[in-house]
């Protein structure tokens, strides 16, 4: 094993936009559009719209900053490299801590899915130990280095993206059946579509855009891009448009088979839509896609957190070990370990269906930090006006204040705790 070791430059332009395409087109799409939906009503597509700007911003500070300084680490090595050590810490500190918990929500989001439902303990069990499992296994993946990686995720994003065309299609189609969701999982059958608000619209939006948030993905891999100043703006745009156009087709399509009232009160929107497209026979064919895009989000986002681990390690924001590198695989495989330890305690420890939402505010912290790191840069690869950089600063904090209290203050906590911990770091350091 070697130390503090580069990682190899393997990674091509059509690599990464699978990586990126791989992390956006996770579970999320299968429920979050109808959450959205509770919350937009008829203005669904103008919250998505919302979201995508939103993340449209972002992804120009992203890919602006990848490109000048090509590195593992994403926001992290941005914010400390651009605007100081402190403004790196928070964005890391936001990236490890809500990223575990979305993992940890994931994997148990695909164990619910292949478990058969059931109200008692041993099959919360199962269902936990099932979600440790497919941990371990993207984990072992990972390990292999990121070729595999991207094999994996070619593999699994197939037919996600299959069965979210067919969807769509099919309901293009379909006359408008205006149909309610045909099984039992509504969350509320006998409600009718909201009147349509900002605040509503700013809520919905703030759900969705962590749809589109795994283009950050790709900028977190810059160290392992070929050619960065050139392929990672292509890639991270090029993954954005692309999940983009499916989302608002599949959400239009949604609208079409269930009707705006079914889609705001389903709580699996495509899994519904195949009821009543192909008969309650077919519903497996959304459970696949479901536990697939689950993996699929996994597999990209145990390599990115690794990667920003292994860049902290390296200036000792957290601990030096974390940095060792695989010799044979290049895999910064300490961290890779460390990560996955970390979201089966998760998933093992605690209720994570309920923590994922703290994840929304570690990530907004994050992206506001990388969007301020863009506007002082002075080599501006991609073109685009500084002003824009601040805007996306602001419209985080805006999707954040839309977040509940709860999690905000969960977070802040979290937040004090690193910091507090950094600062004592730091003054032993000088102590010395």
């Amino acid at each position: 094993m070697t130390v503090h070791a580069r990682l190899p430059r393997r990674l091509g332009l059509p690599g990464a936009v699978v990586i990126g395409i791989g992390s956006m087109v996770g579970a999320g799409v299968f429920t979050a559009l109808g959450l959205a939906a509770e919350r937009a009503g008829t203005l669904l597509l103008a919250a998505l719209a919302l979201a995508g700007v939103v993340a449209w911003i972002n992804a120009t500070s992203t890919a602006q900053l990848a490109a000048v300084h090509p590195t593992s680490g994403g926001a992290y090595t941005f914010g400390r490299r651009q605007l100081g050590e402190w403004a790196g810490f928070l964005a890391g500190w936001g990236f490890v801590t809500g990223k575990s918990a979305s993992i940890a929500a994931m994997a148990y989001t695909f164990a619910l899915y292949v478990v058969p439902a059931a109200s008692s303990s041993d099959t919360d069990w199962t269902a936990r130990w099932v979600a440790v499992a497919a941990v371990v296994l993207l984990t072992g993946v990972n390990l292999l280095g990121i070729t595999r990686t991207v094999q994996a995720t070619v593999a699994i994003v197939v037919p996600v993206v299959l069965i979210l065309a067919a969807v769509i299609v099919a309901g293009f189609l379909s006359p408008g059946l205006d149909a309610g969701p045909p099984t039992p999982g509504a969350r509320a059958p006998d409600a009718v579509v909201p009147k349509p608000e900002l605040w509503g619209v700013l809520q919905a939006a703030g759900l969705l855009f962590f749809a589109f948030a795994g283009y950050a993905r790709i900028a977190t891999l810059g160290e392992e891009v070929r050619s960065p100043r050139r392929t990672i703006p292509r890639a991270v745009f090029g993954a954005l448009a692309f999940t983009l156009v499916l989302y608002v087709l599949l959400a239009t399509a949604l609208q079409q088979i269930l009707g705006v009232d079914g889609l705001a009160t389903s709580a699996a929107p495509v899994r519904d839509a195949v009821a009543v497209l192909f008969g309650a026979d077919w519903i497996w064919l959304a459970v696949l896609g479901a536990a697939l895009a689950s993996l699929g989000s996994m597999l990209n986002l145990v390599a990115g957190l690794s990667r920003t681990g292994l860049a902290m390690a390296r200036e000792g924001d957290l601990p030096r070990a974390l940095a060792t590198v695989s010799a044979r695989t290049s895999v910064p495989w300490v961290a890779q370990v460390a990560a996955a330890a970390v979201v089966v305690l998760l998933v093992l420890l605690t209720d994570v269906l309920t923590v994922v939402g703290f994840s929304s505010f570690g990530v907004l912290v994050y992206y506001a930090v990388a969007n301020l790191a863009a506007f002082t840069l002075t080599e501006r690869v991609v073109r685009a006006p500084r002003w824009l950089n601040l805007t996306g600063a602001l419209l985080c904090l805006v999707l954040a204040s839309t977040l509940p209290w709860v999690s905000v203050l969960v977070m802040l906590g979290v937040f004090a705790v690193g910091l507090a911990g950094r600062a004592m770091v730091v003054w032993r350091r000088g102590r010395r």
